[in-house]
Order: structure tokens, then sequence, then C-alpha cells
């Protein structure tokens, strides 16, 4: 089992940045896919960027494309999600994802909850107008 720590979030101004991080424990991320994804009150959580296991392979909704940038440190064993030019609608609740990927797999990258086995706990990012 692999447990999974978001941090780095905040309150912060239109155009503003924030850098979110998801510390792993139990598990390497190595042998691991990751995402991030975002939730409002009363909305049903969305997919926001996602990486494959070896870091090679990124995708991004399209809201955030070209501002945000998920990255992976199989050293550090993290997660981060650089968020730049963040807008009020950037508003929610972020939370770190992660799905096992067996040896010989191919490099793909997960945009649906039901990919992910493992969630952290979220971190709140408000953008304030």
């Amino acid at each position: 089992q692999v447990q999974l720590v978001e941090s780095g979030g905040g309150q912060v101004q239109t155009g503003g940045s924030l850098r979110l991080s998801c510390q792993a424990s139990g598990r390497s991320l190595s042998n691991y896919a990751a995402g991030w994804f975002r939730q409002t009150p009363g909305k049903e959580r969305e997919f926001v960027a996602a990486i494959t296991w070896g870091g090679g392979g990124t995708g991004y909704a399209d809201s955030v494309s070209g501002r945000f940038t998920i990255s992976k440190d199989d050293v550090k064993n993290t997660v981060s999600l650089q968020m730049n030019s963040l807008k009020p609608e950037d508003t929610a609740v972020y939370y770190c994802a992660a799905r096992f990927i067996p040896p010989f797999s191919g490099s793909v990258y997960y945009t649906e909850t039901n990919d992910y086995k493992f969630w952290g706990q979220g971190t709140q990012v408000t953008v304030s107008s």
C-alpha cells in the first residue's frame, strides 16, 4: 500500500502561483502512475493532470493546459503540481492519486477517478479576485 499526503495549498490572488506536493510513503512511486484531481462543493471530482509511471508522458485538462505542470521525482518519492496564472475558477480541494503499474506495462497516464486506487486527503487552494 502507498500512502499519499498533499501539501502546498493556500490562498493566492489571481495571476499568482502555487506548487502542490504529494509525498508518498510505504512504496516507491517508481512503479506508479500519478494524477491530480480537484473538487468543489456539490460537484464531482474532476481531472486536472496526470503523469506516466516513468514520468515521460503527461496529460492535462483543457482548463489548465499551459498553466499547470505535473512532475514526478522517484528519488524524493513525490509528485508535484506547479500552478501558474491562477484564476478564481481554480479554487478547489486538490487531491493526489496513484495507480500501481505492473512491470512491462505500457507507458500510459490515466484521467478518470476510477483509474486510481490510492488517494491523498486533499489540500485547499483558494484563488481570490
